[in-house]
């Protein structure tokens, strides 16, 4: 009997853990980290892991220029963008581009750059299976880009948020 409860147990146990999994890779949960987290000029590759890391995304971080006294994060995902010194990416597994749409908006509004529309640079690379591009003026010298879109992932379709920061307009224009 005590065999059948552990078998039973050890079932639940993984079935729940599946489930787990999989929630971590709801659409809501790597969204909602990606407005919470991504926009914020204080986050460092190690506060990327630990805060957006528990919504199950993957996660594609660098920060060469950090806004505070933290070190520069390394690129260790895909190559940097050209013209950039920041990226923050989150990418969970399904095809759910609206969802990830409205999350970037919220994020958007969260850091009060709703608002405050920028062009987007004529030789900004566009990712494959973008939806969305738009650009924001940080500040006076600082616009960030955002993308949204569907591609292919480790597990099918994915979709990928994402928000890159571009050098500083005064160095572009020396």
């Amino acid at each position: 009997m005590k065999t059948a409860h552990a078998i039973t147990f050890a079932c639940l146990f993984a079935f729940l853990a599946a489930g787990s999994a999989m929630a971590g890779q709801h659409p809501a949960s790597a969204g909602k980290a990606f407005a919470n987290h991504c926009f914020n000029p204080r986050l460092t590759a190690e506060t990327a892991q630990a805060k957006i890391g528990p919504s199950g995304a993957r996660i594609d971080f660098y920060d060469l220029r950090p806004f505070s006294a933290a070190a520069p994060s390394p690129v260790t995902g895909r190559a940097a963008t050209s013209g950039t010194d920041r990226r923050c990416e989150v990418a969970f597994d399904r095809s759910a581009p609206h969802e990830a749409i409205m999350w970037v908006n919220t994020g958007l509004k969260q850091e009060g750059l709703a608002d405050k529309k920028a062009e987007v640079p004529n030789n900004f690379p566009r990712q494959t299976g973008t939806v969305l591009i738009a650009a924001a003026q940080l500040n006076s010298n600082r616009i960030a880009v955002v993308q949204v879109g569907v591609r292919s992932g480790p597990n099918g379709r994915e979709t990928f948020l994402n928000v890159e920061r571009l050098i500083p307009l005064d160095e572009v224009t020396q």
